[in-house]
């Protein structure tokens, strides 16, 4: 069943189907034709029978390069045991692909899922590592009575911001409603489950300039970090903690310069973890409307 919402909003989407809304530029002298996608975004709740294959994408997207230490299959079989809970973007009707997604997992309520257990295994062991995320450790241990509700979330990277905030309001609906039906989602926290991207010196040459040499000293410099979901920034402002992790699985020393897309940069991606205390989430949630507007 489609949910209640659905929001037009004309965007150059180059991985969208073609031929809707497409124009030519009859004003100009040149050659080139402007095509303009005009989309209409609609919102539903996971489809058991039409969402696995398009989920399982975008959660692979997600955890990049550590997917493979995931069973990715029964993860999107789990997401798609709750169809009442969560969201999923499409532009093609309800029988397409999802081109967004967002949901929550009760940790706690699925402890004894292998899947479960390896990502409870990973996240603990991620914010060991990471003193700006001690206070999560903490939560995860077995003998801690915490109601962890982790929050998966992705997006096709030429999506508009604005089709977030639908997403994180319905879900509060959705909670609200399963509370009150007495199911297992009073969270006493949330954890967001994010990506982030560090910029590192290409190894590449270049018609000006020899291959790059690694640079000596400078440990102490920090890292600036960038945003694929740009919600998270605001999310931090009602967080107890955040911070980044390095994957766990090695890549080559050129997978950075393979994303460089024509910039002088390489890109290095992160795995980022948001905790939100349960009673700050609805601010949380208002925080992303204000700020990327479109929240309904």
């Amino acid at each position: 069943m489609a949910k209640r919402k659905s929001l037009k909003d004309p965007e150059n989407l180059p991985d969208a189907p073609e031929g809707k809304g497409k124009r030519k530029n009859e004003d100009s002298d040149s050659d080139e034709d402007m095509d303009i996608v005009n989309v209409d975004f609609e919102w539903f709740d996971p489809q058991p029978a039409i969402d696995f294959h398009g989920l399982k994408t975008l959660l692979r997207q997600l955890l990049d390069v550590d997917a493979q230490l995931f069973d990715l299959s029964a993860l999107t079989d789990l997401i798609l045991s709750q169809p009442l809970l969560g969201s999923t973007v499409k532009v093609d009707g309800n029988e397409s692909d999802p081109y967004a997604f967002l949901t929550v997992l009760n940790l706690e309520a699925h402890k004894d899922k292998k899947v479960i257990k390896d990502l409870a295994s990973y996240l603990t062991q991620k914010s060991s590592s990471n003193l700006q995320l001690s206070q999560l450790k903490m939560l995860l241990e077995s003998e801690s009575s915490a109601q962890i509700g982790l929050i998966l979330t992705e997006r096709f990277i030429n999506m508009p911001h604005e089709i977030v905030p639908p997403m994180y309001t319905m879900l509060l609906e959705e909670i609200t409603w399963a509370i009150e039906e007495k199911e297992p989602y009073a969270f006493t926290h949330y954890l967001i489950l994010s990506k982030t991207y560090t910029e590192v010196q290409s190894n590449l040459p270049s018609a000006e300039q020899p291959p790059s040499k690694k640079k000596k000293g400078g440990a102490g410099k920090e890292e600036e970090t960038f945003y694929f979901h740009p919600e998270d920034e605001v999310l931090h402002k009602h967080a107890l903690s955040w911070g980044n992790f390095d994957y766990s699985t090695p890549v080559d020393e050129g997978a950075s310069d393979s994303k460089r897309a024509f910039q002088e940069l390489g890109v290095k991606p992160k795995g980022h973890l948001i905790l939100i205390e349960g009673s700050r989430f609805e601010g949380a949630v208002g925080a992303v409307k204000e700020f990327l507007g479109s929240g309904q």
